[in-house]
């Protein structure tokens, strides 16, 4: 399988000379950790940034529960949305730093990677900024302070769409694709909208704004199917950059997997490949 044995494109680095960069990404980064700030990574300056409080006008706003989950869910559409020339933004809740069965890999180690990992990816796709929340894996709940942390994100990226996981899937789903979901819909309507939802957003001066649209991925009521047939590659390749949760013997079916899926998806549409989600448009 070609995809598997491509080689993922260098992740972002610093600029290998400019110490003075460097002992400030070190000191911002100590910054962050301190304050429990976001971790933005914005590549229209290479650089980090501490800015969670500047207004932006983004076409999607991806709310993912780990890194790796949005790449199954949404890379072929972001990709292809970039590619138009659209802003694409991820939002990465947690750090994923459970997500092995290798009892040699520490739980701050595998978090790292997977942070490396999702930028890798993240670039494939031509996604611009990615914003780590860093909570611990399988520790996420429905809480007020969750809540008014996508309703932040909201406010200053005001995205026309958001894309996040289906929160009602049936039976057995992942705890934290379910909490992202719901907490993501109730941060979109009403809270995002309303004025005096978070009142103290006003005093960061984060006005109210109406998400014209929700996309949920991995939905048992798919009723809006996205074309990826020419971005199905990237969709691939940026999955790959996940070599931390993509292994044998899955990582030899994916490539048939996925294709299969997004065939299935397609069925009864005039483009070949699809993602699938169920799409609510927001009227009031």
């Amino acid at each position: 399988m070609s995809f598997l044995r491509s080689l993922c494109p260098r992740r972002h680095k610093l600029r290998r000379n400019d110490e003075t960069e460097k002992k400030m990404l070190t000191l911002l980064t100590n910054k962050l950790h301190q304050e429990k700030r976001y971790y933005t990574i914005s590549r229209n300056n290479r650089n980090l940034k501490d800015r969670p409080m500047e207004k932006k006008k983004t076409d999607m706003l991806v709310v993912t529960p780990h890194p790796d989950d949005a790449e199954f869910g949404v890379a072929g559409t972001a990709a292809k949305w970039t590619r138009q020339g659209k802003i694409v933004v991820y939002v990465v809740c947690t750090n994923g730093d459970k997500g092995t069965e290798d009892y040699n890999i520490k739980p701050e180690q595998l978090a790292k990677i997977r942070e490396k990992e999702q930028l890798a990816a993240t670039e494939l796709l031509g996604v611009k900024e990615v914003v780590f929340l860093r909570h611990p894996d399988q520790s996420l709940e429905d809480t007020p302070e969750f809540r008014k942390e996508i309703v932040r994100l909201i406010r200053t990226y005001k995205p026309e769409i958001v894309v996040t996981s289906a929160p009602y899937r049936r039976y057995i789903w992942h705890r934290d694709h379910r909490i992202v979901g719901q907490v993501t819909l109730d941060a979109v309507f009403p809270y995002s909208r309303d004025v005096w939802a978070y009142p103290e957003l006003l005093d960061e001066g984060l006005e109210p704004h109406k998400v014209r649209e929700v996309w949920l991925w991995a939905s048992d009521d798919v009723n809006f199917r996205s074309d990826i047939t020419e971005t199905f590659d990237l969709k691939l390749k940026a999955l790959q950059c996940h070599k931390s949760q993509i292994k044998e013997p899955f990582a030899s079916e994916m490539e048939k997997w996925l294709c299969e899926r997004a065939k299935d998806m397609a069925e009864g549409e005039k483009f070949k490949l699809a993602e699938g989600f169920h799409r609510a448009e927001i009227w009031w």
